[in-house]
């Protein structure tokens, strides 16, 4: 029969058994120092001697709430965004700072209000991917040293005052009609030349204008809806004055 010992012995070789998963990673500290970073798998952590801590190494998506701003340009906008980091370094990340998420998020807070208001609002609306980029930048740049590993920022929403929403609104509005407006009388000003060409060409063309004048007769005989007023081509005048003053002769 085992003894008390062998049983003891057994129930804290059981208890020490720690299990990793893959996607974590175990800070290990002996008598409060640091020894190491467990890897995936079973490791041994002895009870009062040793504690342990888990890390997800796992990409991790943290939602920056709405900030209140103001660009370079004096408006007012509300600007929130999402970041998406994971953990490179476990033993940083436990050892270098309290709470590394909520660190995280109340830098990236900060960061993206410095940056909205370096630039206008007009920079701000047109260029989110960049100013997206250079906060991630910033905010992977000064959590390196929290084992951290910053690797995208976006920019979800800016949100603008109700006045100066319809402002740009109108504003929108009046470029669209402005572009119809352009586009109408660059059509009207190409159809106008094209039948210049094709009056001159009918014009320059000996009896061009009489064969158009009896195809269109043509085509409009075909309905007997229609009620034709037939009107001689100059051509055709030209040439019975020309008649008229050679009989006369």
């Amino acid at each position: 029969m085992p003894t008390t010992l062998s049983i003891i012995i057994i129930v804290v070789i059981l208890i020490s058994i720690k299990q990793i998963n893959q996607y974590q990673r175990g800070v290990k500290l002996t008598f409060g120092k640091f020894t190491s970073v467990m890897e995936p798998g079973w490791r041994i952590v002895w009870p009062i001697v040793q504690s342990y801590q888990k890390v997800d190494v796992r990409v991790k998506a943290v939602d920056v709430p709405d900030q209140n701003a103001i660009t370079k340009d004096n408006v007012s906008v509300r600007v929130n965004a999402v970041i998406y980091y994971k953990v490179s370094d476990a033993s940083k990340a436990i050892l270098e700072v309290e709470d590394f998420r909520y660190a995280i998020s109340q830098y990236a807070q900060t960061t993206m209000r410095n940056i909205v208001g370096e630039v206008t609002l007009d920079e701000l609306l047109s260029s989110r991917d960049k100013i997206a980029d250079r906060i991630r930048e910033i905010v992977d740049r000064e959590t390196d040293e929290w084992g951290l590993k910053v690797q995208n920022v976006e920019l979800k929403d800016v949100s603008l005052p109700a006045d100066l929403e319809r402002t740009i609104g109108k504003q929108a509005e009046a470029e669209r009609e402005k572009r119809a407006v352009i586009i109408n009388s660059e059509g009207e000003l190409a159809a106008s030349e094209n039948i210049a060409k094709a009056a001159k060409m009918l014009a320059e063309t000996p009896g061009a204008l009489h064969l158009r004048t009896l195809q269109s007769v043509n085509d409009m005989s075909s309905d007997q809806s229609n009620t034709v007023v037939y009107m001689l081509p100059v051509e055709a005048l030209r040439a019975l004055e020309g008649f008229s003053k050679s009989k006369g002769e």
